[in-house]
């Protein structure tokens, strides 16, 4: 009846609303909850995940392998580098003894007469300027070899005595100055060793038959 028209709202209400809970619970009743039906779903689960994270771990292989090849390249490019400096800086050094050389020489072979001659005082002046340049690269002599032990690794024999009355491998005579750099050697000293026999004979070998004496280079 028209005067009890508030009565009926609320059967409209709930009406309207069951259609709603009726679809959801079609929903949840269509969801296959079996044990059967989740082991399935969780192997999946986990397969695709294992799979996943190998591949991931190839490609941190594969990223770690390129980081280590581009280490190693960067390691050998700069070792490479290092070398032809020193390489470079070894020559030139080399170039420098050889012009000290000649002028060591030329003070050597000066007449005392003219020692005092302005010439003469400039190549003494040149062959210290020579040396102390080098000593500024790292350069130094090594100590006179004459009454040492012969060394493969810092001397390097042109000839072999026989009859000096040296013990066997002690050298006798220096023909031109070894050089070092650092703890390395730049050029070795060249020299004439004892063969300890008691015979004498003349030198064999590339060196001079008459041993040089002992340069003192100028102060």
């Amino acid at each position: 009846m028209p005067g009890h028209r508030g009565d009926a709202a609320p059967a409209e209400g709930t009406n309207a609303r069951m259609p709603h809970r009726t679809r959801a619970q079609e929903r949840i009743d269509e969801i296959d909850i079996s044990p059967t039906k989740l082991i399935a779903e969780i192997e999946q689960k986990t397969k695709e995940r294992d799979e996943a994270q190998a591949k991931a771990d190839e490609y941190l292989a594969g990223l770690q392998r390129e980081r280590a090849e581009f280490l190693n390249f960067k390691r050998r490019t700069e070792q490479d580098q290092a070398t032809a400096i020193s390489r470079a800086a070894d020559s030139l050094r080399l170039k420098v003894l050889e012009a000290l050389d000649d002028f060591d020489r030329a003070v050597d072979a000066r007449p005392a007469s003219l020692a005092d001659e302005p010439w003469a005082e400039g190549i003494v002046a040149i062959d210290r300027k020579l040396r102390a340049l080098l000593e500024r690269e790292g350069v130094r002599p090594m100590d006179p070899t004459v009454g040492q032990r012969f060394d493969p690794r810092l001397h390097q024999a042109l000839s072999h005595i026989t009859g000096s009355g040296r013990p066997a491998d002690e050298i006798v005579a220096e023909f031109q100055r070894g050089y070092m750099v650092a703890d390395r050697v730049l050029r070795p000293a060249l020299v004439a060793v004892s063969d300890g026999a008691d015979e004498p004979s003349a030198p064999n070998g590339d060196g001079a038959g008459a041993a040089p004496r002992q340069r003192t280079h100028p102060n």
